[in-house]
């Protein structure tokens, strides 16, 4: 039997919020929500925002005052409102309005002689032959220089893209453990996977004792690396800006570390670890490893993601300077009245002139189906499976192709063969790649509009979280994932609502992409899509937790599943109470530096196994000969 990988656990942190028990979904269609979800929200916000703290079971402001929690909206609603989802540029990334640079400027004699003093330290090596230097006292020198003399001085200059989907304001990972100068995507990784493993109520020890500890997997990566100062942006620019190199920049800035942050700090893990990087479909990517070791039966529980902190100027100018993120101008020739707004820079499928960026860490729990009966873990959803395929021949590396046709094809289908038709055409939904440029919305909506034809597909809902979040790069589709939890758990369609109308370029006719948030009915099945650059597509095909209990239960029978059921009560009870702790940001933040380090000496080895001190299970070793009928 092929094994059904399920999602028990989901964390994370983007723009909108904590990922956790749809925190972030629900800061997206706050106004959908019913008093009691819209309550928790603004709470489990203000909290995460650092605008208010528990002490001794109670919620306190920064002033110290008690405050009840049916009070933080009125006393902070608009605050946390506008400090979440896109808007302008804050400056503990960088000021947009004044972004510091080094400007050349090339010096001319008045006279005969450049003039100036400095200290003899401070002389270039090897020194100019034109140069003529005296010595001063006190380590001092007198340069005089007849020609002319390029320098760089500290300038700023004003940003044309103002705007970015930054994690909400306040929200400092690096307070939550001893981050010792980590850069901000790996501060990012170890909260949200911290968040996501705490979400299933199941502690990672408990696991552990279940399994064989190689039959675990962590799947992750980022895509440009962390380019902090922290990173590799420090690495790159430290000998310029007249700085030393650190003996950490270069490893913590690869873009495998999330991984192996993972793995040496969060779980232990020693089974399988995996990093790919495939753009903008990067978490997809790491997804469909880890689901296709698990469905071969490689490993039974695996940890899949990607994070990526790229508010940097560096960045920002890269992306910029291809004319893909939307800029000030743009912006004001959109609305027609001088003014950009920075809420709304991100429109997918409507009148749009870019893309917005973002930053993010998104990471799931998945266990196989039989696993999942065993301990009792909660289903969220459960992925089918994940469509990777290349664009070919192109003639920029940019532009779209057709290997998004073949994974939307080929996920499609598979849902229809799973579930048939009439899930197919009447309860699945679209999370859409969305980037939010002329460009997409015309090629992706063509895709859907071609594949709803054939498929017989009507009213195809089509939600785009990039509207709201930005563009987080490797994380992007682990936003997208976050949004499908959502709207199977609460049963509401995200609009794209930072668009006026959908454009009228889009292929539409059998799409439903609504410029409101609107109820829906329990839904079966979400694509998630990605068109990454290069080429990079990937579609996953995952079902709702309904349809994944009922798969389940037709698997392992009525006693199995009452079995099941019985101890997934003990689990909630679990789930509730980091839930509860969570709204109250207190997050139990898993690092472990240095601690619980394998005893090497230890280990005992023979010809069928491997045996830890550390672990319940032993590692059993190849037993039988895969190529019998070749040797």
């Amino acid at each position: 039997m092929t094994a059904l990988p399920l999602v028990i656990g989901m964390g994370g942190i983007n723009a909108a919020g904590r990922t956790s028990f749809h925190q972030g979904f629900r800061r997206i269609v706050i106004d959908k929500l019913n008093a009691q979800a819209r309550q928790e929200t603004f709470v489990g916000l203000a909290s995460l925002m650092n605008l208010i703290s528990s002490e001794n079971g109670k919620l306190v402001d920064q002033q110290g005052n008690v405050i009840e929690a049916a009070e933080v909206e009125a006393k902070f609603g608009q605050q946390i409102l506008d400090g979440t989802l896109i808007r302008k540029i804050e400056k503990n990334h960088f000021d947009p309005d004044a972004t510091h640079w080094h400007q050349k400027m090339k010096i001319s004699p008045r006279d005969k002689n450049i003039s100036f003093e400095l200290r003899k330290k401070e002389l270039p090596h090897p020194l100019p032959s034109a140069w003529v230097v005296t010595e001063l006292d006190n380590g001092r020198v007198s340069v005089e220089i007849p020609e002319e003399l390029t320098v760089s001085h500290d300038a700023y200059r004003d940003n044309p893209i103002k705007a970015a989907g930054q994690m909400p304001t306040g929200f400092k990972p690096e307070s939550l453990y001893n981050s010792r100068y980590q850069p901000r995507g790996l501060q990012a990784t170890i909260f949200a996977a911290t968040d996501a493993i705490r979400s299933t109520g199941i502690e990672w020890d408990t696991i552990l004792d279940k399994i064989s500890p190689d039959q675990v997997g962590t799947y992750s990566a980022s895509v440009a690396g962390q380019m902090q100062d922290e990173g590799l942006g420090g690495m790159l620019k430290s000998r310029l800006a007249g700085s030393r190199v650190s003996t950490k920049q270069l490893a913590l800035g690869l873009n495998t570390m999330s991984t192996d942050f993972i793995n040496a700090y969060v779980t232990g893990n020693v089974g399988t670890t995996f990093s790919s990087s495939g753009a903008c479909a990067t978490f997809l990517y790491n997804l469909r490893a880890a689901v296709q070791d698990m469905q071969a039966g490689r490993i039974r529980v695996a940890v899949v993601g990607s994070a990526e902190a790229p508010i940097t100027p560096e960045i920002v100018e890269g992306f910029g300077n291809m004319s893909a993120l939307a800029n000030e101008e743009g912006l004001k020739k959109l609305d027609g009245n001088g003014i950009a707004d920075h809420r709304r820079t991100s429109r997918p499928f409507g009148n749009n002139c870019g893309f917005t960026i973002g930053e993010g860490a998104q990471f799931v729990v998945l266990m196989d189906d039989a696993l999942a009966v065993e301990m009792g873990a909660k289903v969220l959803a459960s992925v089918a499976d994940v469509f990777v395929n290349a664009d070919g021949y192109k003639k920029s590396i940019t532009a779209p192709g057709p290997g998004n046709y073949i994974t939307m094809a080929k996920s499609v289908a598979l849902a229809e063969k799973v579930l048939g038709k009439e899930a197919l055409q009447e309860r699945s939904f679209i999370l859409a790649h969305g980037s939010s440029t002329p460009q997409n919305r015309v090629t992706e909506s063509l895709i859907y509009h071609k594949l709803a034809t054939s498929f017989d597909i009507h009213n195809w809902p089509v939600a785009a979280p990039k509207a709201y979040v930005g563009h987080t790069i490797g994380p992007a589709s682990g936003d997208q994932m976050a949004m499908a939890l959502g709207i199977f758990s609460d049963n509401i369609m995200p609009g794209v609502t930072t668009i006026d109308k959908v454009a009228d370029d889009v292929h539409n006719e059998r799409l439903n992409i609504a410029t409101e948030h609107w109820n829906c009915p329990d839904m079966d099945v979400a694509f998630i899509n990605s068109k990454g650059f290069g080429g990079n597509n990937a579609t996953a095909t995952v079902f709702s937790a309904k349809v994944s209990l009922a798969m389940m239960a037709k698997r392992h029978g009525e006693q199995a599943m009452k079995q099941y059921y019985d101890k997934l009560a003990t689990v909630e009870l679990a789930q509730q109470a980091y839930r509860d702790k969570a709204n109250a940001g207190q997050f139990d933040i898993i690092y472990k530096f240095g601690e619980g380090l394998l005893d090497e000496e230890a280990i005992e080895i023979n010809a069928d196994e491997l045996t830890f001190n550390e672990f319940k299970h032993t590692i059993k070793l190849p037993s039988e000969n895969p190529f019998d009928d070749m040797v």
